[in-house]
């Protein structure tokens, strides 16, 4: 399947260009930016990202791997100091705040590598190096029969160029 790349000065085009292919049905699409903007970023995806459930996931682990593991090391080595209770959850609350600042810490990193399909060894065959600069770039996959189609609509949202990247 070709893919037809759009090549925009504006980021509100982009976004414009990006609600209407999918609108359309245009799943398969890439946005290139030479920096975050947020109206392209809920045009593309509107819905928060999925990295905060890692990043939760991670902490509650964390929390509860530092109580269990204080808990469990206080029961298998008991000192008694002045008839206090082994368990003493205050005094371990330090060692669950540091594991879920780590564990957290850590899960967000995997979750971010999962996310966003990172390391990318291969370049996306659409990418220019006009989209690191000052350019925004929208690459779609299309069936051959919606090429011209396409390629009006990124023309009618301002497309300085729009060129045809084969398969």
């Amino acid at each position: 399947m070709p893919t037809l790349v759009g090549v925009f000065d504006d980021p509100q085009d982009v976004a414009e260009t990006v609600k209407r292919l999918k609108g359309r049905g245009f799943a398969k699409l890439e946005v290139y930016s030479p920096a975050p903007f947020e109206e392209v970023e809920l045009a593309v995806d509107p819905k928060p990202s999925r990295v905060r459930l890692f990043t939760l996931v991670g902490g509650l682990l964390g929390v509860v791997t530092g109580y269990a593991m204080t808990i469990w090391m206080s029961l298998d080595w008991p000192i008694v100091i002045g008839g206090k209770p082994f368990a003493a959850i205050p005094t371990y609350t330090v060692i669950a705040f540091e594991l879920t600042i780590l564990f957290g810490g850590i899960f967000t990193l995997l979750g971010l590598l999962a996310v966003g399909r990172l390391p990318s060894l291969k370049l996306d065959p659409g990418y220019d190096a006009r989209f690191s600069g000052d350019e925004f770039g929208v690459a779609v996959e299309v069936p051959e029969r919606d090429v011209s189609e396409v390629d009006g609509l990124m023309r009618a949202h301002h497309a300085k160029e729009v060129s045809l990247v084969p398969a």
